[in-house]
């Protein structure tokens, strides 16, 4: 059986808990897209973690951790990721490595830097984390794979071929200083022997799996919103969020995967450039962003304020219809106990007319958010063990929500502990 974890919005859902709290019951975790470009905060009893690239399954001694052949493999933020974990405490982790996947480079790192730099007000909100060259080079075909690490012939004609074309565009487009060779060989070299005692065809280990019956959970990073294809696009990341993308991230059959569980925020939050309808500003916002998370609305990997705004069902309801979500988990609702009244955008007012379809980018920009207001709770929800225990007003604010995404919340987070969800039995049947 497979199921996948993924996010419906703009990312930084609380995926990462979802993930760690399902490997209790899965065999293997895989992450399968993204690369070290956003991050997943887990509070076990081991302590307090942002992972980048490890799957959340880490921290179990009975599940295998893949990391598939869709991913952007940064080799140095794979070692010092895993000596991070191994330093707090965590017991070594098995983890095989895909031999398909494909390295971020160095330079593709300095290209990201050098395209923002050059963009200036017009960029992207990248992380800078290399990503966009790395997909850009892979589809042009000029990315390597990391079992070329392992053919010096294959690996110093490639490396030749792609400095002359990375040295004309450093010279002329960027006028920066050029890559050197042998400097980059060596890099290459240190990279092989770093990652050569992880590496496997994962693809071939996962379908022996599915026929012995193990159990796999599929890692999404990001959400719908940043998908290359379906998301706001440009200011979208370079690869696939969306759980059919598993299929091809991760090496299996497309049949195979049985159960989807997209996360949501019972609010909205963003990091990056990009359209996003219910923001909100000033104190209103630096009120939400210091209470949201575990430790305020900032990015784990960038550590940058998140964007905040009330909940978007507009954004939502499409979200979980691209993934195809079975399921719901609804996180961070302890954040909103300080409200007197809670709003939700329940629609977009574009030109004069009202819809709930989430429209292409450029009638995104001209959406102004429709709401729907409803009465907070004002207590503090955390330490409830049972779903039926929560205030009235909350469970009335869970159901609305469901009502308007069109899809069956099974979850409710209400703490960033591993342990702090309550199940639900969801009133909308798709």
């Amino acid at each position: 059986m497979v199921r996948a974890v993924v996010g419906v919005n703009w990312g930084d859902e609380g995926k990462g808990k979802i993930t760690d709290m399902l490997a209790q019951t899965s065999d293997i975790i895989v992450r399968y897209q993204g690369g070290a470009n956003a991050g997943h905060t887990i509070i076990n009893n081991y302590g307090r973690f942002a992972l980048h690239l490890l799957p959340s399954g880490i921290f179990y001694q009975h599940t295998t951790c893949v990391i598939g052949n869709g991913v952007a493999l940064s080799i140095p933020a794979f070692i010092k990721e895993l000596k991070a974990v191994e330093e707090g405490g965590v017991p070594e982790p098995k983890i095989l490595v895909s031999d398909r996947v494909q390295i971020v480079m160095p330079y593709h790192v300095l290209f990201d830097q050098y395209e923002e730099e050059r963009l200036g007000k017009a960029s992207f909100g990248s992380t800078k984390s290399g990503i966009a060259p790395f997909f850009s080079d892979k589809f042009a075909k000029i990315g390597f794979e990391v079992n070329e690490l392992f053919d010096e012939e294959t690996l110093e004609e490639h490396l030749k071929r792609v400095i002359e074309i990375k040295n004309v565009q450093l010279r002329d487009l960027y006028h920066k200083p050029e890559l050197q060779y042998d400097e980059l060989l060596a890099t290459m070299h240190e990279y092989r022997d770093l990652i050569r005692p992880y590496l496997c065809d994962t693809g071939k280990f996962l379908q022996e799996a599915l026929k012995e019956g193990k159990t796999i959970l599929l890692e999404g990073q990001l959400g719908t919103l940043k998908d290359t294809d379906h998301g706001i696009y440009p200011m979208v990341t370079s690869s696939s969020t969306l759980a059919g993308y598993g299929t091809v991230g991760a090496g299996i059959p497309p049949y195979e995967i049985k159960d989807i569980i997209a996360v949501t925020k019972a609010y909205s939050s963003a990091v990056g450039a990009g359209e996003f309808v219910s923001e909100i500003f000033g104190e209103e916002a630096d009120e939400l962003r210091k209470r949201g998370g575990d430790k305020g609305e900032f990015g784990a990997t960038t550590g940058r304020p998140r964007r905040v705004g009330w909940y978007d069902a507009v954004a939502s309801k499409y979200g979980c219809r691209m993934q195809g979500a079975t399921q719901v988990a609804l996180t961070v609702l302890d954040a909103l106990g300080y409200l007197d009244e809670i709003k939700v955008c329940v629609g977009y007012e574009i030109d004069g007319k009202v819809t709930t379809d989430f429209p292409v980018t450029p009638l995104l920009k001209k959406a102004k958010p429709v709401y729907e207001t409803l009465p907070g709770w004002k207590c503090d929800i955390r330490g409830i063990k049972e779903y039926d225990q929560l205030p009235e007003a909350c469970k009335n604010y869970v159901d609305f929500i469901e009502r308007h995404i069109e899809a069956p919340i099974t979850m409710v987070s209400n703490g960033p502990e591993r342990e702090a969800i309550l199940y639900r039995t969801p009133r909308y049947q798709a």
